[in-house]
């Protein structure tokens, strides 16, 4: 696991970003323990998380927080985050200050191709270090970040870390 690869980093007072493969309990004990926040991912390999985020979004209406981002690089991105503390005692995971839904839609200005996408997540940042713009901000960073890096069998560690962590400092602000 990264653990012993965080052990060598000073991270405390970031929030740690990954994607679903590292959204583990033991993981969000060890965050949380070394004083760092985290923000994850929820997909299919947490079923019983994705199963309660989804029900409990399922009817959402208008969204907390809409960004929708300038034209650039061809296509036209509306992203839209619906968040809530209710379900934090009720989870079956560590820390959750928040629990969120990001829903994205993308439309590529040449061919009118359009995308649309769901993605549920947890954070430990209660909704005083962080509204749903910046859990939206921080989600949008760590995808930037992640879609931006290949990995090959020759990447060393630092590159694989860089792969699966971001450390965003934008809950400090």
């Amino acid at each position: 696991m990264v653990i012993p690869l965080l052990d060598a980093i000073a991270i405390q007072g970031k929030t740690i970003t990954v994607d679903a493969l590292l959204t583990q309990r033991k993981f969000a004990d060890y965050v949380v323990n070394r004083e760092t926040e985290y923000h994850f991912t929820v997909k299919n390999n947490q079923p019983t998380l994705r199963q309660d985020s989804a029900l409990f979004f399922e009817n959402r209406q208008e969204p907390d927080f809409t960004d929708i981002a300038p034209p650039d690089h061809g296509r036209i991105e509306t992203r839209k985050i619906w968040t809530t503390t209710a379900l934090n005692s009720y989870l079956d995971f560590p820390h959750v200050g928040k629990a969120f839904v990001i829903e994205r839609e993308s439309i590529e200005k040449k061919t009118g191709e359009h995308s649309h996408e769901v993605v549920y997540g947890v954070t430990s940042c209660t909704p005083e270090k962080a509204n749903a713009a910046k859990v939206l901000k921080t989600n949008r960073e760590c995808q930037s970040a992640l879609k931006s890096i290949h990995l090959t069998a020759s990447n060393n560690v630092q590159q694989v870390c860089k792969v699966i962590l971001f450390l965003a400092p934008f809950y400090a602000a």
